[in-house]
């Protein structure tokens, strides 16, 4: 069984359902860009463009979560939650009319989950 790189948390996934239901399927990118470029993203499946640089990390509560593979650099050897706060953050992100954003909270893998990680798709 594979350790898997993305996961959520209760409170994300209530407002991941709620975007759901107004946006239909959803997908998350995260790019390492400057200012909320660094925080994972919420679209709508087909209003965001994967690169060929692009990784699929996982799927979170239904949704695919990709990553920037300059970024990916940085979260390699972490586990990235995605959970969600009271704010508007600055991005185009489907949270951020509803007053919240999304955030990343990572923490570093043991040896045992970095032994059984899930592999990577490239896009």
């Amino acid at each position: 069984m594979y350790v898997e790189r993305v996961s959520v948390t209760e409170k994300a996934a209530a407002v991941i359902d709620q975007l759901r239901q107004q946006h239909g399927d959803l997908m998350f990118h995260q790019s390492g860009g400057c200012c909320d470029g660094s925080s994972p993203m919420c679209f709508a499946k087909d209003d965001f463009l994967v690169g060929s640089r692009d990784l699929l990390l996982g799927e979170v509560h239904g949704c695919s979560f990709y990553m920037a593979s300059d970024q990916f650099e940085y979260y390699k050897n972490m586990h990235v939650m995605i959970d969600v706060t009271q704010g508007r953050g600055s991005s185009f992100s489907l949270e951020i009319p509803l007053g919240l954003r999304f955030m990343s909270i990572s923490r570093i893998f043991t040896d045992d989950e970095l032994a059984n990680l899930r592999p990577l798709e490239v896009c």
